[in-house]
């Protein structure tokens, strides 16, 4: 199944890398044309530089005798590059687990942290979300929303409230009501007298008068069709908050899905989840062979 879902939202990226690389390898022979033409084709889908370049090399030491082992050794490639980046929350290490979720505005944060709340919601947790992005009514009233679609509870409180302040109440409503899971939204843009980055170091401080454990994960959301800016974003996020781990979005949405590879090879940090489309059960665990056969099958 997660195999079909990613390749159906691969499939703008897919078109785009399968109709490249059957014209390159459409020659007879696996020539230094053809590697220079198929290190431009993953560039080109935002695979990066330095990886695509990495890619190419480890592909060049096999000495492939023809285009279809060549076309299964780029899968085996990058699925080695990204297995050690594919893995799995364990949710059960923390009670309550508590996901700090940070990201710019834009790239489907709301809709990602209810996603994520009816992951968990599926394996039984009682789960809780804390509004804490109050720069944006809109952010409180959205949550507020898919709250009570999927019948969780949320701590919220009224806009330009303070953020840290929302995030510890909904950590200790979490713990007073011995609930599973706190899934803690964020500001994700410049305030005008605050540093967003601040912000959040605030927030997570006050979680740690708790427990240093909190937060459990740190999720930092991304939007593929952003392309090079997810990186540049993600580059910010992780120097400033030491996220630890990655929610990819919009993968239905760009032929540059290659941008996943590039994340997570440059920031070497784990994805834990990629959007495979719009509905409330299209976040999908991420794994590593599936991801690539979803691009060149």
């Amino acid at each position: 199944m997660f195999f079909k879902k990613i390749k159906e939202s691969l499939s703008k990226t897919h078109e785009k890398l399968v109709n490249g690389l059957n014209q390159i390898l459409g020659k007879s022979v696996i020539d230094d044309v053809v590697w220079e033409e198929l290190e431009t084709l993953l560039i080109t889908s935002d695979v990066g530089i330095e990886t695509s370049s990495t890619i190419i090399k480890n592909l060049r030491k096999q000495n492939f005798k023809d285009t279809a082992s060549l076309k299964k050794g780029l899968i085996d490639e990058i699925t080695k590059l990204l297995v050690p980046y594919s893995q799995t929350i364990d949710f059960n290490r923390n009670k309550p687990f508590v996901i700090m979720v940070v990201g710019v505005n834009g790239v489907g944060k709301t809709t990602t942290i209810a996603k994520l709340a009816k992951y968990f919601v599926d394996k039984n947790k009682k789960v809780v979300l804390g509004a804490a992005d109050t720069f944006r009514a809109a952010a409180i009233e959205q949550l507020e929303i898919w709250a009570k679609r999927l019948g969780v509870d949320i701590v919220k409180q009224k806009e330009n409230a303070d953020p840290a302040a929302v995030a510890y109440d909904s950590l200790q409503y979490t713990k007073a009501k011995d609930y599973d899971v706190l899934i803690i939204d964020t500001a994700g843009r410049l305030h005008t007298k605050s540093n967003l980055m601040e912000e959040l170091k605030k927030i997570k401080r006050v979680l740690q008068k708790v427990s240093m454990d909190y937060p459990d994960e740190t999720l930092l959301i991304l939007d593929a069709t952003l392309g090079q800016n997810s990186i540049n974003q993600a580059k910010v996020f992780t120097e400033s908050i030491n996220a630890t781990g990655i929610i990819m979005t919009k993968l239905d949405g760009t032929a540059k899905g290659g941008v996943l590879i590039n994340v997570v090879t440059s920031l070497r940090i784990p994805v834990y989840f990629v959007g495979v489309g719009e509905g409330i059960d299209d976040l999908e665990i991420f794994d590593a062979r599936s991801f690539a056969e979803g691009l060149f099958e």
